[in-house]
């Protein structure tokens, strides 16, 4: 599989229209940044770029920040690539 390119904080700026997500550590759910519209949202974009993951497959703090979603992308790639 091909790795994409996905810059994280733009594409959340992109759902939540919201400057914070570019704040470094910012918490996602305790902001109201990343409620459930926005996560439907998230998974959404995310097949765009030929990444499924599983919201019920993933621990939900994963979730909470945008550096804790970068490294959620980066393991996703990584588990493709020894597929």
């Amino acid at each position: 599989m091909k790795k994409k390119s996905i810059d994280i904080p733009t594409l959340l700026y992109e759902i939540c229209e919201d400057e914070a997500v570019f704040q470094k550590g910012i918490d996602l759910f305790d902001s109201g940044l990343l409620d459930s519209y926005a996560m439907i949202e998230l998974f959404s974009r995310f097949e765009d770029y030929g990444i499924y993951l599983y919201p019920t497959r993933i621990d939900r703090t994963q979730l909470r920040t945008v550096e804790g979603i970068q490294k959620l992308v980066q393991d996703y790639f990584h588990e493709e690539e020894k597929r």
